[in-house]
């Protein structure tokens, strides 16, 4: 159990302590001996700070570390660099003297480590720029640069424009000496959430390799499958036995809950690292990653672009969406995608197709979203979830759609929309929350299914109306026999016409029959 490196991201501090380290030292090598300039596009909490401070002791020299890794046989030379590592997630950017503050404790360690005394504290790039020239000096050697996290400060400043324009523009000054001292630099790389872009502040840095969407690199960070199998056996033992499942139904719980990232057209399905260690730390299964927290401007942006959780299911997106710039964000998709709320699900000839990756982060964020649209009802009403989640199980329909209208009659009158969408979307986020298999628009031969629940007995095909009728919706199904697709699944398939109400804001009245 300790030799999970929980909360650990210092390949330093893991290799010598003998914790749990999956060897992605090949992968490095092959970038060490490419370009100078570097980017890599990651997730929070998926190892891009593990692998920048794999990185520094790579450069650091310190081979030691490295035996038995896969580098240790590519790497003859192991010349030592002078390396600065900053770290700018280390602080919270909003407001204006906390980006100030934290270049500047940055900053300071190197000119401590000089013997340097700047002039002027704020002249945060002449500073970088003296370190870097100092740290030729002193070493011979030329200085190799690793920035993690670097669009921290932009992502906090988001929904602030006059911060973020000021946070901008010192940014911008602090990281001039990249190209300033290009002569003096052995390797730059840097990590973020948000795409490099040339319109962002890394416009003045040349000939940037960006990796985020290579495939021979789509697994440098997170676990595959096969690492996972071959590194975690003995907990996944654990896992199974504590949770009365067999080793193959441990192996696929955790598939459904944490694998489903794809960060590049074509590369394997790789799993949350962060969650995967903490649930075979802890021999359970719960939403570890999302429960770091969700950007509230996400949620902010999805409702201003009148975006609804069910569209999030397989949305199209072109590579040129994933680059957008760092300090405007107005569409939440590519930052959605960014962010390891979306992934690639899908590719063809230039098209993305972007949907949840697993179900920690489709029931997670549909749960933020539920509250954020009404966090006075939210699912924080315990005795609506319990009754609603039960009689569904039980098929019964009736006291479902009950609860369900007591509680839509609930929400407050200004976050209605008069549409059908809405109180789909609403319907749809209910059932994920519960923890319920649902779909959304599926297509059959004859048309799209608006909802389609399931339950370890049952199948639900809803069809959904507005100012209309249950019959109506009932008629529907028969008419274009969304059923048929799933006679024989073995289950109870029950046929649910349900009708909203603009004017009650609530279910007006519901309609079904078993198939």
């Amino acid at each position: 159990m300790n030799r999970y490196p929980i909360g650990i991201q210092t390949f330093e501090e893991i290799r010598k302590n003998d914790l749990y380290y999956i060897d992605k030292t090949d992968l490095i090598y092959k970038i060490v001996k490419g370009s100078k300039n570097n980017f890599l596009s990651r997730p929070r909490r998926f190892g891009k700070s593990l692998l920048v401070t794999t990185l520094q002791s790579y450069f650091e020299g310190k081979k030691e570390l490295f035996k038995g890794l896969a580098i240790e046989k590519l790497e003859k030379d192991w010349v030592k660099y002078p390396v600065i590592h900053l770290d700018l997630s280390s602080g919270k950017y909003f407001e204006i003297q906390r980006i100030k503050s934290t270049l500047d404790l940055l900053l300071s360690r190197y000119e401590l480590y000089y013997g340097l005394n700047p002039i002027d504290r704020s002249a945060y790039g002449d500073r970088l720029n003296n370190i870097i020239q100092t740290a030729v000096t002193a070493s011979g050697q030329k200085v190799v640069v690793l920035i993690d996290e670097y669009d921290a400060p932009m992502l906090d400043s988001n929904n602030k424009p006059e911060l973020q324009a000021q946070i901008r523009d010192i940014m911008r000054d602090f990281f001039s000496p990249l190209k300033a001292q290009e002569g003096n630099l052995r390797f730059v790389f840097l990590t973020g959430i948000t795409k490099f872009s040339q319109l962002s502040i890394f416009s003045e840095l040349n000939n940037i390799k960006n990796y985020s969407l290579d495939d021979e690199f789509g697994a440098i960070c997170g676990f595959t499958k096969e690492e996972i199998l071959n590194t975690f056996h003995e907990g996944l033992n654990e896992l199974a036995k504590v949770n009365g499942l067999s080793f193959d139904e441990a192996v696929d719980k955790m598939q459904e809950q944490y694998d489903g990232y794809h960060f590049t057209p074509h590369c394997p399905n790789i799993y949350n690292p962060y969650s995967v260690l903490n649930a075979l730390y802890d021999k359970k299964f719960s939403n570890y990653w999302f429960a770091t927290g969700t950007p509230t401007f996400l949620l902010e942006l999805l409702t201003e672009n009148n975006i609804d959780m069910p569209q999030l299911e397989g949305i199209d997106a072109t590579e040129d969406q994933f680059d957008t710039p760092t300090d405007n964000i107005s569409n939440p998709i590519p930052v959605l995608y960014q962010s390891g709320y979306l992934t690639i699900k899908d590719y063809d000839e230039g098209i993305y197709t972007l949907g949840y990756p697993n179900e920690e982060v489709r029931m997670g964020l549909n749960r933020s979203m539920l509250n954020y649209i009404a966090p006075r009802y939210g699912l924080r009403s315990t005795a609506f979830a319990v009754q609603f989640r039960a009689a569904m199980r039980k098929d019964d329909i009736d006291t479902a759609m009950e609860a369900l209208q007591s509680f839509l009659a609930g929400f407050p009158y200004d976050i209605h929309h008069n549409r059908e969408d809405y109180f789909q979307a609403i319907l749809y986020t209910i059932f994920i929350t519960l923890g319920f298999t649902i779909h959304a628009e599926v297509k059959t031969a004859r048309g799209r299914v608006d909802l389609l629940v399931s339950t370890k007995n049952s199948i639900f095909v809803m069809e959904l109306k507005l100012n209309q009728s249950a019959e109506k919706a009932l008629e529907q199904i028969d008419a274009k026999d969304y059923s048929l697709p799933f006679k024989h699944d073995g289950r109870r398939i029950f046929k649910v016409g349900i009708n909203f109400s603009t004017e009650k804001r609530t279910v007006d009245e519901w309609k079904y029959k078993e198939a």
